[in-house]
């Protein structure tokens, strides 16, 4: 094995790709006390107002869960339809939208794209309460998924792209697990506000589920006003931060990542992300565990109902299990950046959410039910916050990992577009017995391929730190050697020798 070559066969990644320094030192130069001080003020900086319109953007896309249990005009499985039509626009412009991220995401500002997303998305959503029939319906849910595909793509890229320029690769799993909690507390949030709003049924001469769209709607595209003002921009012109504060940030970047390279787009580097084994498993994990998440998100009031309870008490029991659910992926986000773990977090979570569903299955009474769907969001919430954000710290190169992400998620909401459909009035009997078990299925396929991710790259992180060594006694001894070659290592991107996973 040539100490400068890839360790793995395909194309280079990219021509300008992030690279991880291997550790030569047990302590991180970057890890002071005053990166610390840093990291805190960017966190207070991005993390409330990014976690605020991902809650508000997953309020959106959900609440047509709570408005089914506000006896909204759609008969039978054409619910289903409904909610699988989202999915079905946003696959169809997610990769096409999705490959243009290293262009157009610098092009503008975070400070005017961010809230713009959010305000389209309150837009559609005020237009599902002003539908008359189903036929409306299914247009409007269509046309939701196509703007989060077409306008902006998802939110959750564009934030992850933004957290790229603010923090090093392994400082970023965390932040994306806090702000992915967002989408739990929008359930809880959500289901209550649901309930209240449910009692407005009649008021201008409107039912209740209607109100329920428009007013959260409303609630969106007021939060997006304001964001305009207080949402950050790029890091190099971040006003919160002094010159010394954002030189040290560029520092940092410099030596982690490729966020502040410039990469022209090229076919072969989005082949490059389509021939890589790595790539496909990212995708299919969130295949997996997309199944489960968008199934119970959208059906959590149903499950609910299906235990014996009442509607209106349905849409306020689903706020314990969403807060638990927001608890839990915190903890395990606080713990996963402590020990610099991540698939064994996620095996952990599919499992947890396994022994939440056969709880549902296996007991009788409603209170162990109960507790079963408790631990069915536990699990499923904290390992989707944990995987999103996985393949944005191992594939190197904007173009290839753009892909990469738009790939995952592409391939997720296939799942989810699964799960939608199998929750039908049809398979409904014993309390979704039949769905429940499906999901089960989908949990153990998540956790296989986890562990697949874990098994291949801590094998080529081993292989990597081999060719380390023996490029080091090569150059002890005076030998030419090609292994500290910045022009190689940007050509070979995640597959040069100096590029460490994050398992």
């Amino acid at each position: 094995m040539a100490s400068g070559k890839a360790l793995e066969g395909g194309n280079a990644s990219t021509d300008s790709v992030s690279v991880a320094q291997s550790p030569s030192a047990s302590t991180d130069p970057y890890d002071t006390p005053e990166d610390r001080a840093l990291l805190r003020k960017i966190d207070i900086n991005l993390l409330p107002v990014l976690t605020t319109l991902y809650l508000l953007s997953f309020l959106d896309r959900s609440n047509i869960g709570n408005a089914k249990y506000q006896d909204i005009n759609v008969i039978g499985a054409n619910y289903n339809t409904s909610l699988a039509l989202y999915f079905v626009g946003y696959v169809l412009f997610e990769i096409p939208a999705n490959v243009t991220i290293p262009r157009s995401l610098k092009r503008f500002n975070p400070r005017i794209w961010l809230p713009l997303l959010t305000l389209t998305w309150g837009i559609v959503s005020v237009c599902q309460g002003l539908i008359h029939n189903q036929a409306g319906l299914f247009a409007v849910r269509f046309f939701l998924g196509v703007t989060e595909a077409g306008l902006c793509t998802k939110c959750i890229h564009r934030t992850i792209f933004v957290f790229s320029m603010y923090y090093r690769r392994s400082e970023r799993h965390f932040r994306v697990a806090i702000f992915f909690g967002g989408a739990a507390v929008a359930g809880a949030f959500g289901g209550a506000l649901a309930y209240g709003i449910g009692r407005m049924d009649g008021v201008g001469g409107k039912r209740g589920w209607a109100w329920i769209f428009i007013l959260e709607g409303l609630l969106t595209i007021v939060i997006s006003l304001f964001a305009f003002f207080i949402t950050p921009d790029w890091s190099h012109s971040a006003s919160f931060l002094t010159e010394k504060e954002r030189a040290r940030l560029l520092e940092r970047l410099s030596a982690d990542s490729d966020a502040g390279q410039q990469e022209s787009f090229r076919w072969d580097l989005v082949r490059s992300a389509l021939t890589d084994h790595l790539v496909w498993a990212y995708a299919f994990l969130f295949h997996g565990f997309a199944f489960v998440l968008y199934s119970l998100s959208l059906f959590l009031p149903s499950i609910i109902a299906g235990l014996g309870f009442a509607s209106w008490k349905a849409q306020l029991m689903t706020v314990p299990p969403y807060a638990v659910a927001a608890a839990s992926i915190w903890i395990v986000a606080v713990i996963a950046a402590r020990y610099k773990r991540r698939a064994v977090f996620i095996i952990l979570s599919a499992l947890v959410g396994i022994l939440g569903y056969i709880i549902l299955i296996a007991t009788k009474t409603a209170g162990r039910q109960y507790v079963g769907v408790f631990l069915a969001a536990a699990g499923v919430y904290t390992g989707n916050a944990l995987l999103l954000s996985w393949p944005g710290e191992n594939v190197s190169g904007q173009t290839k990992r753009a892909v990469a992400v738009a790939m995952q998620i592409s391939i997720g909401d296939i799942g989810a577009i699964a799960g939608v459909l199998v929750y039908r009035p049809s398979l409904s009997a014993h309390r979704f017995r039949t769905p429940h078990i499906i999901s089960i299925g989908y949990l153990v396929f998540g956790a296989l391929v986890a562990a697949y991710l874990w098994a291949a790259m801590a094998r080529q992180n081993r292989l990597r730190a081999a060719a380390r060594q023996s490029a080091d006694a090569n150059l002890a001894e005076k030998q030419p050697s090609s292994y500290d070659d910045s022009e190689e290592r940007l050509i070979q991107g995640d597959r040069h020798i100096s590029y460490t996973y994050q398992v």
